[in-house]
């Protein structure tokens, strides 16, 4: 049947019905047909100075390849997408482009955006279905580049380096590569054997070698790497694993968990499934402390272990940092939200399990330095959620191994790394850095424009010496 095109409107997205995907981890969005990617594509204005690319932190050249979409040229699409991204099936799924390529769309001006992210799923998983293999290097010239962590920091900046002839081998900690896209992303939003494997072989097939069980900074070390194994620069995109608590009584309780760990138990470990052995707590009431996309997630993966689930959030839903999509699933799923409502203690039993936690009633305030309105705690209005489980989803912070373990690189007060935001360049002559353990927890596109940033200060500084 063909579809009927409405220019202002975009072509609606299949998805699992919300009763059905809330008791199981197959993914949510079902994402383009080819018919439906075509229609969706023919909305597009094909600016001349198109905003959407200043909008994408990866600079991807969104008209050029919605053109090939329209005209069913998908092969040609994914090498123009190839050209700027390694993570295109990764990004089309869990950026934020509601405020990046798709907030700045003429088209969204007096109409709906074109639906950029759907479109760049559609040229992925066309490219993964079909065998499309992005273009190695034709030579090597000679120069090896570390990589440390193969989350979308450290698979990009590998990439782009790849291209460029560099010999790269990545380091990994864990012994699943993909970062915070294997561990940290449940598997209803991001397919972990599809999706994520078939990304990270790609950039296999760039050239790069990956590395799993390497502990930088404890299996060896940034300093070693350049005097023992040869290398001629390293890049560190470890991420930021180190969960934040509030510092509230009663928070040591047992069945209070970082969201970190709860998310790295079913994802990466696949406590979620019946024939694996990782234990996870099954709560009947779990609250969720928080309001980004990882809490989102840890909610919405507790709602289909079977709990009831609250998200505890301190601002109204305004101020939501969370996606504007995955609030929408989490409330289609039955997610109950707490707005406007802080935590101030977890209540125990005699045997120290969680069995309420006491919150705060707040109003906003005047903005803050983030420009948000700032909570404020609204006296003698506390009350008990009866709950039995609690997830603190407050962010991360890098893990201070590798700082700690490296002379002369330089971190800042949060224990981040210092480094140039247009080149990666560390205080450390030869070493680059970038994504969260340079910014703190941030976006996987955010993290994947460091890469490339990353990328390109190694091949100026490799390149004149």
């Amino acid at each position: 049947m063909a579809i009927t095109v409405n220019a202002m409107k975009k072509v609606p997205v299949r998805e699992q019905d919300p009763k059905v995907r809330a008791t199981n981890f197959k993914e949510v969005c079902l994402g383009y047909n080819m018919e439906e990617a075509q229609a969706e594509a023919s909305r597009c204005l094909k600016c001349k100075n198109a905003k959407c690319m200043t909008g994408c932190p990866v600079s991807i050249h969104i008209p050029d390849f919605i053109a090939k979409v329209q005209e069913g040229d998908i092969e040609g699409a994914a090498n123009v997408i190839a050209l700027s991204s390694a993570l295109p099936a990764v990004c089309g799924r869990v950026c934020p482009q509601e405020s990046q390529c798709e907030g700045v769309c003429i088209r969204g001006i007096k109409g709906e955006p074109i639906s950029i992210g759907k479109l760049e799923r559609f040229v992925a998983d066309w490219s993964r279905e079909n065998g499309f293999v992005p273009k190695a290097a034709e030579k090597k010239n000679g120069k090896k580049v570390a990589v440390i962590g193969s989350g979308p920091a450290g698979l990009t900046c590998a990439g782009d380096l790849a291209k460029l002839g560099y010999e790269v081998t990545i380091f990994e900690a864990l012994h699943e590569p993909g970062g915070v896209l294997t561990y940290g992303i449940p598997e209803f939003r991001l397919p972990k054997n599809t999706v994520v494997r078939s990304e990270i072989e790609n950039v296999k097939k760039l050239g790069v070698t990956i590395e799993t069980n390497v502990i930088v900074g404890k299996t060896m070390t940034i300093d070693e790497l350049f005097e023992e194994e040869g290398f001629d620069a390293v890049f560190i995109g470890s991420g930021a694993g180190l969960p934040k608590f509030m510092g509230i009584p009663g928070e040591n309780a047992n069945g209070v968990f970082s969201a970190n760990e709860y998310l790295t138990r079913s994802n990466l470990m696949k406590a979620f499934r019946d024939d694996y052995d990782t234990p996870i707590v099954g709560g009947k009431k779990v609250a969720v402390v928080g309001g980004g996309n990882v809490a989102m997630d840890a909610a919405r993966t507790a709602l289909r272990l079977g709990a009831e689930v609250h998200i505890v959030y301190r601002r109204s839903e305004a101020e939501l940092p969370a996606r504007v999509e995955e609030v929408h699933h989490a409330k289609e799923e039955g997610i109950i939200f707490d707005l406007l409502t802080n935590p101030v203690e977890i209540l125990t039993d005699e045997k120290g399990n969680v069995n309420g936690m006491v919150v705060r009633k707040m109003e906003l305030g005047e903005p803050d330095a983030s420009g948000r309105r700032r909570p404020v705690e609204i006296a003698g209005s506390d009350y008990t959620i009866d709950v039995d489980t609690v997830i603190m989803s407050l962010g991360t912070s890098p893990n201070p191994l590798i700082s700690n373990t490296t002379k002369g690189l330089e971190i800042n007060r949060r224990k981040c790394i210092v480094a140039e935001e247009a080149t990666g360049k560390t205080s450390k002559e030869g070493v680059y850095a970038g994504g969260d353990a340079v910014t703190g927890a941030a976006t996987v596109i955010l993290a994947m424009e460091a890469g490339k940033a990353g990328a390109k200060g190694i091949h100026e500084y490799l390149s004149t010496k």
